[in-house]
């Protein structure tokens, strides 16, 4: 049989084995084989069967007829009629019926060959990923040519058909199969706003290598011209990172060019060090006004450019960088702009289990501030500290002690002002705390109570003559409530006596681990009254601070209720508030709803969906409110179809856009086509941007 069909015997790797139900076969001058009852051939992972063959011995070849099939590891194909040639290890099927991968992509073929090289070659094409007896979306191509060995597939004549409508048609492309990557035109999107007109952006991918790779995108803009999106991304052994850079020449509406440049970069090195580089650059101030599309990136005040090297071990951290910021709100006066750390050095170490069970730790910093305006100079802090923690179950005590010590040396002083001034003082804390619980009656649920109280002493220290580089009033909330300080920043340490009070308690689910409640209220008083403040603001007279408080709680799995809230002690009534409550019964149902409120400031109302309006509708929005402006700050509405095998999302869009007020308006519409690509606006990231929960993945 081997001498008949030229099968090269068992053990060889291109050995094929042959399963037959019976066999006719001839021999001498003119020999024949025929086999029915079923065929079966395997050769490596190939495999291929059939009703019946026939031996061909002058084109060397097997012709396969009646339930042809063939399967490798990628590809499965049916048809009515394949021949096997033996010379060349092809296989040819004629009226083929495909599919590729693992995926749900079908496919059709006039004639679909296979050699021994693993290419594919497919004449007379169409593709889809619907199921059978569906074709809403199909590719159709006079020839396509798969190298799978090198992950490429060109095609010839192609056409993308839509509910039958022709929506795209290229005579040539090239394009990636499985997990490899290709350089080509990526799909494009399609947009419309009232700030730079209809929108078309092309982005062209450039598969520079397999550790770097560059995307150039052209994007035109009625309105404004063209602008020129660069990104180029790359990965090492010891680093990564990302370099963008967007040029505009000659924006009609602005009549000037117009750029954004920005840089990642991250290093590993060895021995615990670690570099990383933030930095980012724009034309002008009204850059992400015009090009951000977002009430958060018009917002945008300044751009951190900053070098950092860091290194962490078990008991010590060093840190150092030099920092720079470009000021981008016109409104901003130079007395007003962040200072540049030109260089900032941190080093800070922490052993406990010392002698006795002492707990030690250091913090220490060299930096120089720098500024074209007002005082500048050098600024060093050390802070040695110690503390001896106590604890046993349900309990601990951490009585510590902490000294504190700033030097500075001033350029830019006004006349009669030190240019060293410094300042010395301890700090002694107290902390004690517990934890009490107990078990629910008959459920798995424990609860607990955890009351804290924390005493701070700092004796004063006249500091008014010490400049205010990086020192701010932090917002009061938990975290702030247990520091000695009421200042963020060394370069005011406020004198007190104060005792901080709070008390937390949880109900836990021991058979998840989950915090089903968790709320926390507390309050810091004042023992005395201080005598520090910041340039411009009066002392502290207040014999307590606000109560701060926080809420939340899971209620049947499926609604999360968060509240954070701050009040005044007497009748100053509420400093500020945020709640949310959020319901999610399932993956593709989430309702939130949400208030935030800051006295003198802002009080918003924001809420946001994601909606089944029927098996294959879906009604998507967000409506955020400011009812202090009585004006809407962003609204958008879509609706969301998905078939088998695509998706529609329609999304009209109005926010603000600009610090002064100017709206804008834009209308999204995205073409899914499952298992392929996408077509039109990129209204998944408005969507994801702005409901918490909701998923943009269409299934």
């Amino acid at each position: 049989m081997d001498a008949l069909l030229g099968a090269t015997p068992v053990g060889n790797d291109d050995a094929i084995e042959f399963q037959v139900g019976e066999l006719e076969a001839q021999f001498g001058t003119d020999p024949s084989a025929r086999m029915t009852g079923g065929v079966l051939l395997r050769k490596g992972t190939r495999m291929a069967g059939a009703d019946e063959a026939r031996y061909d011995p002058g084109k060397r070849s097997l012709l396969l007829e009646g339930h042809v099939r063939y399967e490798d590891r990628g590809t499965q194909i049916q048809s009515d009629l394949a021949e096997f040639a033996y010379d060349n290890g092809s296989v040819r099927f004629e009226g083929a019926n495909f599919s590729l991968g693992s995926g749900d992509g079908r496919g059709a073929a006039e004639v679909f060959e296979i050699n021994q090289q693993g290419q594919l070659q497919l004449d007379g094409v169409s593709y889809t990923t619907c199921p059978p007896g569906s074709n809403d979306w199909l590719i159709e191509a006079s020839d396509i040519n798969v190298d799978t060995g090198a992950g490429v597939a060109t095609a010839r004549g192609m056409k993308l058909r839509f509910q039958g409508v022709p929506i795209l048609y290229a005579p040539y492309m090239s394009f990636p199969v499985g997990d490899a990557r290709k350089s080509g035109i990526l799909t494009p999107e399609l947009g419309s706003t009232n700030r730079s007109g209809k929108e078309i952006s092309l982005p062209y991918y450039l598969n520079l290598a397999s550790n770097y790779d560059a995307t150039i995108t052209p994007h035109f803009m009625t309105d404004r011209g063209l602008q020129l999106q660069t990104q180029f991304r790359y990965l090492t052994e010891a680093s990564n990172g990302k370099i963008i850079a967007d040029y505009l020449d000659s924006d009609d509406l602005f009549n000037d060019s117009r750029y954004l440049f920005g840089l990642q970069h991250q290093t590993q090195f060895r021995g615990g060090w670690r570099n990383q580089v933030d930095f980012r650059q724009v034309s002008d101030s009204q850059y992400f006004e015009d090009m951000g599309g977002s009430l958060s990136s018009s917002s945008i005040t300044h751009l951190d450019r900053t070098l950092s090297f860091e290194m962490y071990t078990d008991k010590l951290a060093f840190f150092g960088q030099l920092q720079d910021f470009q000021t981008i709100d016109d409104a901003i006066t130079p007395e007003d702009e962040p200072y540049r750390r030109m260089p900032q050095l941190l080093a800070q170490g922490f052993w406990p289990d010392q002698w006795f069970g002492l707990q030690l730790g250091f913090l220490g910093e060299i930096v120089n501030f720098d500024r074209d305006v007002g005082v500048t100079g050098w600024r060093m802090n050390l802070a040695p500290e110690v503390a001896l923690p106590l604890s046993g179950p349900g309990w601990f005590v951490t009585p510590g002690v902490k000294l504190d010590y700033a030097s500075y040396t001033l350029d830019g002083t006004d006349p009669g002002a030190p240019d060293n001034p410094s300042r010395a003082l301890p700090i002694s804390t107290f902390d004690v705390g517990m934890i009490l619980e107990r078990t629910l009656a008959n459920s798995t649920r424990v609860q607990t109570i955890e009351p804290r109280i924390l005493y701070a002493h700092v004796p004063f220290r006249e500091q008014s003559n010490l400049p205010v580089f990086d020192t701010i009033t932090p917002d009061l909330h938990l975290i702030q409530l247990y520091r000695a300080n009421r200042y963020l920043g060394v370069d005011r340490i406020a004198d007190t006596d104060q005792v901080s009070l709070g008390v937390t308690s949880r109900i836990l689910d021991l058979a998840t681990g989950r915090d089903l409640v968790a709320a926390t209220v507390g309050q810091i008083r004042y023992l005395s009254s201080s005598g520090v403040s910041l340039p411009g603001q009066t002392l502290s007279t207040s014999e307590t601070s606000d109560y701060v408080a926080r809420l939340s709680f899971l209620l049947k799995t499926n609604i999360n209720f968060d509240l954070g809230h701050q009040w005044g002690a007497s009748s100053d009534g509420t400093t500020q508030s945020e709640a949310r409550v959020q319901y999610a019964p399932s993956t593709n149902k989430v309702l939130n709803l949400a208030y935030r409120f800051r006295r003198d400031a802002l009080e918003q109302g924001d809420l946001s969906w994601s909606w089944p309006l029927g098996a294959r509708w879906n009604f998507v929005g967000r409506y955020n409110y400011s009812l202090r402006d009585d004006e809407v700050l962003e609204q958008f509405f879509g609706l969301e179809y998905e078939s088998c095998c695509w998706g529609l999302r329609l999304v009209s869009r109005r926010h603000i856009s600009a610090r002064d007020g100017t709206r804008e308006s834009s209308f999204g519409l995205q073409l899914i086509l499952k298992g392929m690509a996408s077509v039109g606006t990129a209204a998944d990231k408005i969507l994801e941007r702005g409901i918490l929960g909701y998923s943009a993945d269409i299934r």
